[in-house]
């Protein structure tokens, strides 16, 4: 379900105007997560360090309400729930795009994951099938192999784009924490350094919250 936001009482019109007339109206902030409470909950109860991350990365927009604004027909409207458009990656080291329903349980959550891994793993190509375009979602990728400090993503200037894009690189060991790489990147017109603060924040603390 999503609900049409009232422009005209909006407070942030004129940046919604201001910035909606750039052909690149994303920005982006690259940070590092402490990871060492999630690395432990992780190791002690044998979850996927992707799934569980990706859980609480997704969990968080869901409390973060621009993280589910999206522009439609130059409309803003706000979705109730957004889910998650992963990339996947396969033995041939070709990925496939997914799309995992989000559930607040990680159980339940999981299990859709792991049936959608299994669809692409055994697929061909990058499944930009309808469900992978679906607005009401993240677009999260995972680049496990090394530790990045700033990143950038490929484009599509022509087509109006709204969804948040959130990655991931390879955690690291820093004196007696381990530190978890992430990249959002966000339309300014709908939210500022101060939105992705909060995102930040509230993942920080899905990631240490006893369970």
């Amino acid at each position: 379900m999503k609900t049409l936001l009232d422009l005209t009482n909006w407070n942030r019109k004129e940046h919604y105007e201001f910035f909606g007339s750039f052909d690149e109206p994303f920005f982006g902030i690259v940070s590092n997560i402490n990871f060492t409470k999630g690395y432990q909950k992780i190791q002690e109860n044998g979850y996927s360090y992707f799934l569980y991350y990706l859980h609480k990365a997704v969990k968080a927009a869901n409390t973060i309400e621009p993280f589910r604004y999206r522009i439609e027909d130059n409309k803003v409207y706000v979705y109730d729930q957004v889910h998650v458009s992963a990339t996947i990656g396969r033995d041939d080291h070709t990925f496939g795009f997914s799309f995992i329903e989000y559930d607040e349980n990680f159980k339940v959550f999981e299990q859709n994951a792991q049936k959608e891994i299994e669809a692409v793993k055994n697929s061909k190509g990058l499944r930009h099938n309808d469900n992978a375009k679906r607005m009401d979602s993240l677009h999260v990728s995972s680049i496990p192999w090394f530790n990045f400090t700033s990143i950038s993503h490929a484009r599509h200037f022509q087509y109006k784009d709204s969804v948040p894009k959130i990655s991931f690189g390879k955690y690291a060991k820093i004196e007696d924490e381990i530190h978890l790489p992430i990249s959002v990147h966000v339309h300014h017109g709908l939210m500022d350094g101060y939105h992705v603060g909060e995102y930040l924040e509230e993942f920080q603390r899905l990631l240490n919250e006893d369970e």
